[in-house]
């Protein structure tokens, strides 16, 4: 990952090693030099990849000159846990599996299910070139052009996920697609349950009103990714040869922001409009993975795209600032119509699934709060999570009214 937004570098393993926290250094070196000892050399150093709101990231860099690696640790976040939430081994497993697909994922490198080695279950995944966009700082520095070829790219590469056959890829067992979307109103219930430490007027109501009209789900037995959104992929964009090195246009604010401009089809011919200088390298954060419907990935996405990327309260905060129509990028429905025409996805209505997307949003960011209010959180932005919250219960309500 080259997110260039990292803190915390430092040095190991040894008797006077620093490491970030939630990581062991020297239980780490001593348990690589068992299992893979080609990223056991030392010095072993790490550095906290800042962005996530999750699960924790971890660069880590073994040996020096011309031995150097460097892979990619996660781990789950530091305390308050819950169940079923933050699987390395159901991460491992699903790109591990995806690998030889057409879908984009790190090369998985070991899986530690010993919390004994540095205190959670982790994995270690391979380092792919590529940035992670999810800040306005980075995509107003985009052509319009260049916009809309990362959001085709992220609704192709989605459909080629929702494409894959699961038992062809040794996945046939990885989830009960039966009453997917029941049990997923009934567990972020739970999650929600265990994450209150505030009133939280109308979530409930979200709640009720979701489990008394689950649809049938006439797509479930797909992988369903779970979180798939801009923020989550590893993506590069070349200059665009039509505007590079032109301080008119290349990078401007002024067209960035211009709705005649910003999410505008890329001319004809172009490579943007080919896909040519836009790809997805990787699709991270697998943590949620499971066999379902994909209409609940799609519903989610559009939570993010529409209902925060969209809204007031997309201003400035950690999750969606550099999504969505503001930031210059297509709308939802352009992105919706792109997938089913690249699937074979009975997209439908999507009103309910854009309204779980809602709840199951709100449920996520009340339990990062509920971390942050608890010391339990490392890096920057999770002071804002919380104000997320009620904007997403008042769409979502509206959301499965119309429905």
């Amino acid at each position: 990952m080259t997110d260039p937004a990292v803190v915390d570098p430092r040095t190991g393993p040894g008797p006077d090693a620093d490491a970030p926290k939630g990581l062991d250094l020297d239980r780490l070196a001593a348990h690589l030099a068992v299992h893979r000892p080609e990223l056991a050399a030392p010095p072993l150093r790490a550095r906290l990849i800042a962005g996530g709101k999750s699960n924790l990231t971890y660069a880590l860099r073994a040996g020096a000159g011309a031995t150097r690696r460097e892979v990619v640790l996660r781990r789950p976040p530091l305390g308050h846990v819950l169940a079923t939430a933050h699987d390395m081994a159901r991460e491992h497993r699903v790109i591990s599996a995806l690998a030889p697909t057409a879908v984009p994922v790190p090369a998985a490198l070991l899986l530690c299910p010993d919390t004994d080695v540095i205190g959670a279950p982790f994995y270690l995944m391979e380092k792919v070139d590529g940035e992670v966009f999810r800040s306005r700082s980075q995509t107003d520095a985009l052509t319009a052009g260049q916009r809309r070829g990362l959001a085709m790219a992220m609704m192709d590469t989605l459909a080629d996920l929702h494409a894959v056959d699961p038992a062809a890829v040794g996945l046939a067992d990885f989830g009960r697609p039966e009453g997917f979307l029941g049990r997923q109103v009934r567990r972020w219930a739970g999650q929600l349950d265990q994450s209150r430490s505030r009133p939280l007027p109308g979530i409930d109501e979200l709640r009720d009103a979701l489990a008394g009209s689950v649809p049938e789900g006439a797509n479930a037995g797909r992988i369903v990714h779970g979180d798939y959104r801009l923020d989550n992929l590893l993506a590069t964009v070349d200059a665009d040869p039509a505007t590079a090195g032109n301080p008119a246009t290349a990078g401007n604010p002024a067209t960035a922001g211009n709705p005649a401009t910003a999410g505008s089809p890329a001319s004809p011919g172009s490579p943007a409009d080919t896909g040519g200088p836009v790809a997805v390298r990787a699709v991270l954060d697998w943590e949620m993975a499971t066999l379902g419907d994909p209409l609940a990935d799609l519903g989610l996405l559009l939570t993010y795209w529409d209902v925060l990327g969209d809204s007031d309260v997309a201003a400035g905060n950690p999750v969606a600032d550099g999504l969505g129509p503001r930031a210059g990028f297509p709308a939802g429905r352009e992105l919706i119509e792109r997938y089913a025409g690249r699937g074979d996805v009975d997209v439908g209505p999507l009103h309910w699934h854009v309204a779980l997307g809602c709840f199951k949003l709100a449920v996520i960011c009340e339990g990062i709060h509920y971390r942050h209010t608890l010391g339990q959180t490392l890096g920057g932005g999770f002071d804002r999570i919380g104000d997320m919250v009620a904007p997403l219960v008042e769409h979502g309500l509206r959301a499965v009214r119309e429905q």
